[in-house]
């Protein structure tokens, strides 16, 4: 499976962005889809993550309420609608699929497709 992710910008505190994951290539109707984030000298994070089915959905805590990740399973698109946006937000975001999952996992070693990363900053 190939993705590609779009969105990312520079905004101000308290700004929306919403980021785009174009998702091809073969059948993930089991698959399970994530955003994480990697800011400067720190590790890779989760942040969202939802089963393709769209009937459950993950998110880190402190995007709880911020944050909104869903998908358009007729255009192979997932999305992450960011709102409210902080100066600690500030990352390259990436999306992930994990092809065989039962359930969302945080685990960045069990998504084994990733898309190009987006550069969010955000500015206070």
């Amino acid at each position: 499976v190939q993705l590609q992710a779009s969105g990312g910008g520079s905004v101000r505190a308290g700004d929306s962005l919403r980021l785009s994951c174009a998702v091809s290539g073969r059948a993930f109707s089991r698959s399970v889809m994530a955003w994480f984030r990697q800011a400067p000298g720190k590790e890779r994070e989760f942040v969202a993550g939802i089963r393709w089915s769209g009937d459950t959905s993950l998110y880190r805590d402190s995007v709880k309420g911020r944050f909104t990740i869903s998908r358009d399973s007729d255009k192979n698109m997932v999305f992450l609608q960011m709102n409210n946006l902080k100066p600690e937000d500030t990352a390259v975001y990436s999306c992930a699929a994990d092809l065989a999952a039962r359930f969302i996992t945080r685990t960045v070693d069990a998504y084994t497709s990733w898309g190009q990363g987006t550069q969010v900053t955000v500015s206070s």
